[in-house]
């Protein structure tokens, strides 16, 4: 999937152009005090321009009318950066809503199949899906095996099994069957479906403030209400020196003092913290969850379909004493050319991957003999009269003596230790010999091994939770190359875990698809589900994979991380450019009465009135430039955090106050002209 999205196209930036325009709503605007506050003084200054003898001041029309201008546009351009964030998550969720329609249902009513509209299908309703047809909603495989095209959902194209029973029984509405037939249980009603939770997630209409977010919000507030105050009392004190203060001149010292910059984007980057984990195709239901995956110190990881595919999976050939691999793996493919399961599948793959060949020609015509309980073997009749089975060792053992054979000396001890490393023998026969065996195991994802070391560099301990016996978790352990594991887990176990590294004081996260890792999801700061589990695990977590990867938990913390580093960033910058501002318009205010104070004029500024507005300027501008990094997020390296924070005092804190100098002092060369 193309996670890469252009951030600033056209019809983007259009809509957000109007979004712009219409969040000056104060009903909307008193969401963000400060900005509100930017706004009144916008109202004060428009009214000023039309009755500019209202408070009986000497300030001319024109001055009112720039700083009218000025201060509209610093307001339009902080709704601006919350309406560009807010449009990439829409764009998304309009490409989600064209995945549902209305198709019509094959519903399984007493025995018959009845022609319905999807949209009349409720909880609990069983439908017929064949091959080549849209699943019409949420639901559980409960009948049959078929392989699903998520494409729609997850933007993969490659398809998936589902089967009844297990953790791969979970099917989504509006996926496609594109081999087979399965009977699906409806497990949502119409409006409660998986996508219709993601369209309004990605909207973002469910969105909250994060606890950071509301600290740092409620730390902007109180700035504003002291530099309020400031300003409010300042009059008494010019009065008292014989220093007219303007009304337009208090405004502009009140939205140069307090922190607009930080003010205006902070919403933008908590859109875009959660929107960024959408990119990767993991859907966050809440930005307390994205903020959570930032400081995350544990992560518990189920085995089975997290770690491992969850299948049993061809990994090796042994021959018997006497025999050739080739030979068993030619006998083994013969066996499998027409069993679709999951294991028959990998011995094929197995054979393509070590290169032996085989001539598929010998099962033309041959009778395929399903695997049963009762036999607990499989295979082939051969058109020439041999006969081909696979299967459990004691079960292949017991046919091959019937059949008038022998059993290799070696075989006992070649089964035996394919089990004490966790894994499943099945043996391989032709009429009466046994040719050797296929050693099954639960095989480890690609790459997972570099994945869990990517998480230690960063500071994460990686815990796997199984119901495996101690030795086959140890044998996937140290393949996986987590750095504890915890065998024979039970759902409490997990949660057990969780909760003693919680009361420890650290975050967990933790990853699961099985109904029975539900409860865990639940109590983890940060639980991801993956895609291809169950409906349980899904509505547990507060986070689902959309792609099933496990080792993605790397790219969600790291945007956490992300998220809290840009906010951290953008503060630093705003309040170091608040410090050059002061440096601008103060002395500016005061020099003309008290020449004393232009010592610190240090910018050498022309005039009082071109330094106001050169600050205002200044402090309109900013916000917009400032758009991209609030979106796109500082670039996280893994580094400590004292290493962190002296980055971003060096590159934020310094060069929040140099930038505003330099732009403050280009804007006044351009402005006294003018003036």
């Amino acid at each position: 999937m193309n996670t890469k999205k252009t951030m600033l196209g056209g019809d983007t930036i259009r809509q957000a152009a109007k979004q712009a325009i219409v969040k000056l709503d104060p009903r909307i605007m008193f969401r963000n005090p400060v900005m509100f506050v930017v706004e009144i003084g916008f109202v004060i200054t428009l009214l000023l321009c039309i009755f500019p003898d209202a408070f009986g001041g000497t300030v001319p029309r024109w001055f009112n009318i720039t700083t009218t201008v000025i201060l509209l546009f610093t307001v339009l351009f902080a709704n601006f950066a919350e309406a560009l964030a807010e449009g990439r998550g829409k764009a998304q969720a309009d490409s989600l809503k064209k995945t549902k329609q209305d198709i019509t249902a094959r519903k399984w009513v007493n025995g018959s199949v009845k022609q319905v509209s999807s949209s009349d299908l409720k909880k609990g309703d069983v439908v017929i899906v064949p091959a080549g047809e849209m699943i019409p909603g949420d639901g559980e495989v409960i009948e049959g095996l078929a392989s699903v095209d998520e494409s729609a959902i997850t933007g993969e194209s490659a398809p998936v099994i589902k089967e009844a029973g297990g953790d791969f029984s979970s099917v989504t509405g509006g996926t496609k069957v594109v081999s087979d037939q399965i009977k699906v249980r409806i497990t949502a009603d119409q409006g409660e479906s998986f996508l219709d939770r993601m369209i309004v997630l990605v909207e973002g209409a469910e969105r909250q403030k994060t606890p950071n977010e509301i600290a740092l919000n409620t730390v902007l507030v109180s700035l504003t209400i002291i530099f309020l105050v400031v300003v409010v009392t300042l009059p008494f004190y010019s009065d008292f020196l014989q220093i007219q203060m303007e009304v337009p001149i208090l405004i502009a010292l009140l939205v140069c003092l307090i922190p607009t910059t930080i003010g205006g984007l902070l919403s933008a980057i908590g859109i875009a913290g959660m929107d960024r984990v959408t990119q990767f195709n993991v859907l966050a239901m809440s930005g307390k969850a994205v903020e959570a995956s930032g400081d995350i110190n544990t992560i518990i990881l189920d085995k089975t379909g997290t770690i491992t595919f969850g299948n049993r999976m061809a990994s090796e050939f042994i021959s018997a004493a006497g025999h050739k691999n080739s030979d068993t793996a030619c006998w083994a493919a013969i066996s499998s050319l027409k069993d679709e399961t999951p294991e028959g599948r990998s011995v094929l793959e197995l054979i393509k991957k070590l290169g032996h060949s085989y001539d598929e020609k010998l099962a033309d015509g041959g009778e395929f003999i399903e695997f049963r309980a009762e036999t607990r073997m499989s295979g082939i009749n051969l058109k020439d009269g041999r006969q081909v089975r696979k299967g459990a060792v004691d079960a292949v053992k017991k046919w091959v003596l019937s059949q008038g054979g022998s059993v290799p000396k070696d075989l006992e001890s070649n089964s035996d230790a394919i089990a004490s490393a966790g894994g499943t023998p099945l043996a391989v026969a032709v009429d009466d010999t046994i040719y050797g065996l296929i050693y099954l195991k639960d095989t480890v994802k690609p790459g997972m091994r570099e994945r869990f070391e990517q998480m230690r560099r960063m500071g994460i301990k990686t815990i796997m939770c199984t119901g495996d016996n101690p030795l086959t978790a140890a044998t996937i352990a140290r393949e996986a190359g987590v750095d504890d594991f915890i065998a024979e887990s039970k759902p409490e176990d997990k949660i057990a875990v969780i909760r003693r590294e919680q009361a420890e004081g650290k975050l967990v996260a933790m990853t699961g698809d099985g109904t029975n890792d539900a409860p865990a999801l639940a109590q983890a700061d940060v639980g991801i589900a993956m895609n291809s589990g169950t409906v349980a695990a899904k509505e547990a977590a507060n986070m689902v994979d959309l792609d099933s990867d496990p080792s993605k938990i790397i790219e969600v913390v790291a945007i956490g991380k992300q998220m809290l580093m840009t906010r951290g960033a953008l503060t630093t910058f705003s309040i170091a450019n608040d410090i050059a501002k002061y440096f601008a318009i103060i002395p500016a205010m005061f020099m003309l009465a008290v020449p004393e104070m232009g010592a610190l004029n240090i910018m050498k500024l022309d005039s009082p009135v071109s330094a106001i507005l050169s600050a205002l300027i200044f402090n309109a501008v900013i916000i917009p430039l400032l758009i991209p990094l609030a979106i796109k997020g500082v670039a996280y390296k893994p580094m400590s955090s004292n290493r962190l924070l002296s980055r971003n005092l060096l590159i934020y804190g310094l060069g929040g106050i140099l930038v505003p100098f330099a732009g403050i002092k280009l804007i006044d060369l351009a402005v006294h002209h003018w003036v």
